[in-house]
């Protein structure tokens, strides 16, 4: 039987290793009502986040991933019951969220057994860490962040933001820091933690402003040395003036100016700091990567075209109705590898369109919908797309057992070289083939597309094991290769 929440968990870094903590990692100390979402002993020690008292590792086991448990503490159930309806109402909201620079809000749901209720919910799990921790990295290699690389984060916080501030009615973040801005391996920028605080979209802009001036600068005087600490406006204002671009300068000066000449995000998006890609390239590769269509032809022609033919191939042109000569973009223009990563980027949201995008209609407040804690998990038809797994397997292990009519129970234990497990049962049938489990194994981001033949080659010799009568009871971790 999983713990209840009210037993003691044993702390446990995300960075620990040994064989004494392993088994205590993989057990299950709480599964949601439904059963999808299953708390782990290992604390999620990433973030210093105001409102939520512990956060956990936790498993996803309908789509096989790493999800975060957070949980909020009351210190009394008159205390919940006063916030009860405000709770139901943030939280419908933040489910509706759909952006790809926001961190996804999967469910929530309140246990009120105790004297002390909970608010649990289930938000993604970014592998990466704050930025906070990133730009302490950076400070103590003695580094500075790229420019480029100061362009397309500022680029993507100011998209997410943009998304948030235009809704139907308006939400304003209200806790953007370096703490609740998390970054993932392939340089995808997500922000998390949205409040909804009743304040003007002004705040969300300084603080944006705070942020960009700390990715620039890395060490901002009197920051990150105490929770209590703050950053004095004297410290601030030195950094700025400090900043040897006048545009990058001037850019931030603008989001810290009196709140009432702060400019939008979306006027931000528009500043010519952050242009970094051509917006002919920009606009190629978003029509390439949204339109199944258009990228499977672009596929097709770029492998029938010789390579003299590939490098005059036109991607991309405009053309002037009042006779001004047209602008081609052709694909000699970039080198094969550099459009294929870049591709790659738009289709994960690294290049947001920003500057081209009509208004879409925004999530708004809906009614409240059943409660969540009757409420059943419907899986969604098209599973929402993972993150490319970038860590490998060390070890790994998988068991087959009798299913119902003619199918089988799969489960396969991994160990990852982070020593983080991950683990995924399923049901598969006799005509599945080893081969397309370990594509889709790749394709939802469980495994490294490195690791995938010998995953095949696994769950192979478990299935002809199993058919033979010689698959054993229990098997050992076999080391990867």
């Amino acid at each position: 039987m999983p713990a209840s929440g009210g037993e003691k968990e044993k702390e446990v870094s995300l960075h620990d290793s040994g064989e004494d903590t392993e088994d205590d990692e993989s057990e299950i100390l709480e599964e949601s009502p439904c059963g999808r979402w299953q708390k782990r002993r290992v604390k999620v020690e990433q973030r210093d986040v105001p409102g939520i008292d512990v956060a956990y590792l936790a498993m996803d086991t309908e789509e096989g991933r790493e999800v975060v448990w957070n949980e909020v503490q009351f210190s009394a159930r008159r205390d919940y019951k006063a916030q009860e309806e405000k709770i139901a109402v943030v939280f419908d909201n933040l489910i509706q969220l759909d952006h790809p620079n926001i961190v996804k809000f999967y469910k929530y749901w309140a246990d009120t057994k105790s004297e002390k209720p909970r608010v649990i919910f289930i938000t993604e799990y970014m592998s990466s860490g704050s930025l906070k921790q990133f730009l302490k990295r950076v400070k103590k290699d003695m580094h500075q962040i790229q420019e480029k690389s100061w362009k397309r984060w500022t680029t993507q916080i100011l998209s997410a933001l943009s998304y948030l501030h235009s809704c139907e009615i308006p939400i304003v973040h209200g806790n953007l820091t370096t703490d609740t801005i998390f970054i993932q391996h392939n340089g995808l920028i997500k922000i998390g933690c949205v409040n909804q605080e009743k304040v003007t979209i002004g705040v969300d802009i300084y603080a944006f402003g705070i942020c960009a001036l700390e990715m620039a600068v890395v060490d901002i005087q009197g920051n990150g040395e105490t929770k209590k600490k703050c950053i004095s406006r004297e410290a601030v204002l030195q950094a700025v003036e400090g900043l040897k671009d006048d545009s990058q300068r001037d850019f931030i000066r603008k989001c810290l100016s009196d709140q009432t000449k702060r400019p939008t995000a979306r006027d931000l998006l528009l500043q010519p700091v952050l242009f970094e890609v051509h917006s002919l390239k920009l606009l190629a590769a978003h029509c390439i990567v949204d339109t199944e269509s258009v990228a499977a032809e672009f596929e097709s022609e770029v492998k029938a075209l010789t390579k003299d033919q590939l490098g005059e191939r036109v991607i991309a042109s405009i053309s002037h109705k009042d006779g001004r000569k047209g602008v081609d973009w052709k694909l000699s223009q970039v080198p094969a590898l550099e459009l294929e990563k870049f591709l790659e980027d738009v289709e994960n949201g690294v290049y947001p369109l920003t500057a081209f995008a009509l208004p879409r209609p925004q999530p708004t407040k809906k009614n409240r919908p059943q409660s969540p804690e009757m409420a059943e998990s419907v899986k969604s038809e098209t599973p929402e797309p993972s993150d490319v797994e970038s860590r490998h397997i060390q070890e790994m292990n998988c068991n087959v057992k009798s299913g119902q009519e003619d199918l089988y129970q799969l489960e396969i234990h991994l160990r990852m070289d982070d020593k983080m497990r991950r683990e995924l049962s399923c049901e598969i049938s006799k005509d599945d083939r080893p081969q397309d489990l370990a594509d889709e194994l790749v394709d939802f981001g469980f495994i490294n597309k490195s690791d995938k033949d010998q995953i095949s080659s696994m769950i192979e010799e478990r299935l002809r094991n199993f058919h033979s009568g010689q698959f054993p009871a229990s098997t050992g971790m076999i080391r990867a290769t």
